[in-house]
């Protein structure tokens, strides 16, 4: 998955409406994040947004895809991303309203990971 330079500043216009949002390049492709917490992964011209029980079933109803990719043994990994529904890569206030779905299942996965003990 590759990440052109004129995708990931058009992402980032997109979502100019969460505030500041950074993109982390990785792997060719790249992570958005609002904050310290990852909403979306970007790659190949589009734009997967971070999903969750709660939020999944909105993507589902309209029909957008999940994020998956082949292993080399012949297996394929789907992620916790649905991509983002075509109308709204034209309309950033849709655009941010989905990528706050994104924000919020960010939030509820680190909310539920365990506490890490101070060490004395």
């Amino acid at each position: 998955m590759a990440l052109s330079k004129d995708f990931e500043a058009f992402a980032v216009d997109l979502f100019s409406g969460l505030g500041r949002v950074r993109i982390k390049r990785m792997f060719g492709a790249g992570m958005a994040y609002a904050g310290e917490f990852a909403f979306a992964l970007l790659g190949e011209d589009a734009i997967w947004i971070k999903v969750d029980v709660v939020s999944e079933p909105a993507f589902e109803a309209e029909g957008s895809p999940r994020f998956s990719y082949p292993m080399k043994d012949g297996r394929v990994i789907d992620m916790d991303y649905r991509r983002l529904p075509e109308a709204a890569m034209d309309d950033p206030e849709d655009a941010c309203r989905w990528a706050r779905t994104g924000v919020e299942a960010a939030m509820r996965k680190a909310a539920a990971k365990p506490q890490k003990k101070n060490k004395r």
